[in-house]
């Protein structure tokens, strides 16, 4: 009866070491970056309901960025802040319009980095003179 216990217990302690040897093996992988699934994604740029973003460009010290007012009525931008990085801008957007915003003197990092982070859009609506933020995310590789 104990040599079966045993072999039951030998059984299960190979594959509790294989199956050790494999989490150690994936949290190694995740360490070093292999697993990092932004590597494999596409780029994106997501903006709240009102805004589309149409284009973005990330390089080492500025960002670019492209988007149209889909809000249906005339906003102007007060500020844009880009993963930290922020600029005031006094333009007027009617609906429907597209506007460019280069956000200079950045610290975004090297070159073909992935570059992920918060976008941040103050605007005050024309008619009313309600200043509202509009929140977003951009993932992108830095040019």
């Amino acid at each position: 009866m104990n040599r079966k216990a045993q072999a039951a217990m030998e059984f299960l302690m190979t594959y509790g070491w294989a199956i050790l040897v494999v989490l150690a093996a994936i949290a190694a992988l995740a360490y070093f970056g292999v697993l990092s699934p932004e590597k494999f994604l596409p780029e994106k740029c997501l903006i709240e309901t009102g805004f589309t973003c149409i284009s973005s460009k990330v390089e080492s010290a500025q960002s670019t960025l492209i988007f149209q007012n889909s809000y249906g009525k005339s906003v102007v931008i007060d500020s844009v802040d880009i993963g930290g990085c922020s600029k005031t801008f006094s333009t007027s957007l009617s609906s429907e319009g597209e506007g460019t915003f280069v956000v200079i003197g950045c610290s975004n990092g090297d070159v073909k980095e992935v570059f992920k982070g918060d976008l941040i859009i103050k605007y005050t609506e024309t008619r009313t003179n309600l200043s509202k933020t509009a929140y977003g995310q951009i993932n992108t590789k830095i040019e």
